[in-house]
This record gives C-alpha cells, sequence and structure tokens, in this order.
C-alpha cells in the first residue's frame, strides 16, 4: 500500500510509515502545501495512494463525486498527537487492508474506527 499524507497529517508518522515498509509522501515534501483538496484527490488516484487526513472534506468530496477511489484514512481524534496516529495505523493496516484497496472512507476516533466502503 501507498500513502499520501495531508498536512495535518505529522512528519513522524510518515517516517513512523517508511521505517516499516511503506511508500509514503507528505504534500509539504512535494512543495504542495496549498494543492486544493480536489486535486489531492486526483493525485491520489493518478499515484494510487491511500489519503491520511484530518480534514473532513475529502469525505464531503468522494460522496458527492461517487468515485470508488482513492481510499482516505480520517483522524477525527481531538488530539492528533503523532503517536496515537501510529497506533490507530497499526490496528487499521493490520484489520483493514482488503477495504482500503477496494476503496473506503475509514473514519477513526479516539474509541474506534468505521469503514465505508466507496462508492457512497
Amino acid at each position: 500500500m501507498k500513502f499520501l499524507a495531508d498536512m495535518g497529517i505529522s512528519l513522524r508518522t510518515v517516517s513512523w510509515l517508511r521505517s516499516v515498509g511503506y511508500d509514503v509522501a507528505h504534500l509539504s515534501e512535494q512543495g504542495l502545501q496549498k494543492l486544493p483538496d480536489h486535486e489531492i484527490l486526483i493525485k491520489a488516484c493518478a499515484e494510487e495512494r491511500i489519503i491520511l487526513t484530518i480534514d473532513l472534506d475529502f469525505a464531503q468530496l468522494l460522496a458527492v463525486s461517487g468515485d470508488s477511489l482513492p481510499s482516505v484514512i480520517l483522524f477525527r481524534l481531538g488530539n492528533e498527537n503523532y503517536h496515537l496516529i501510529n497506533q490507530c495505523l497499526t490496528v487499521i493496516l493490520s484489520q483493514c487492508q482488503e477495504d482500503l484497496e477496494a476503496g473506503a472512507i475509514i473514519s477513526v476516533n479516539n474509541e474506534t474506527f468505521r469503514v465505508r466502503r466507496l462508492p457512497i
């Protein structure tokens, strides 16, 4: 699996994902800090990447578009501490690989996560 980390995702999470073998791009590393959300979706699709974000707009854009990709992992933790995000990713990546490959939005909160297959 390959990931595209949005601006709200820590570079420490990116480094951790890379250290465990994942291909991860962060918008800031590519000079794309101001790339509009709809263009981030296009980029993620073109590069076959899963978006990591704290931005609710991606779920809304995918719902309106009816697209089945890219997958999005949306963190709604209240505290976007990279340790907590990394712990959540460990669980999600071990349990939801099939959903992510098929196209899904995974909403993560402090207690649990919810998987919604695309299109929605």
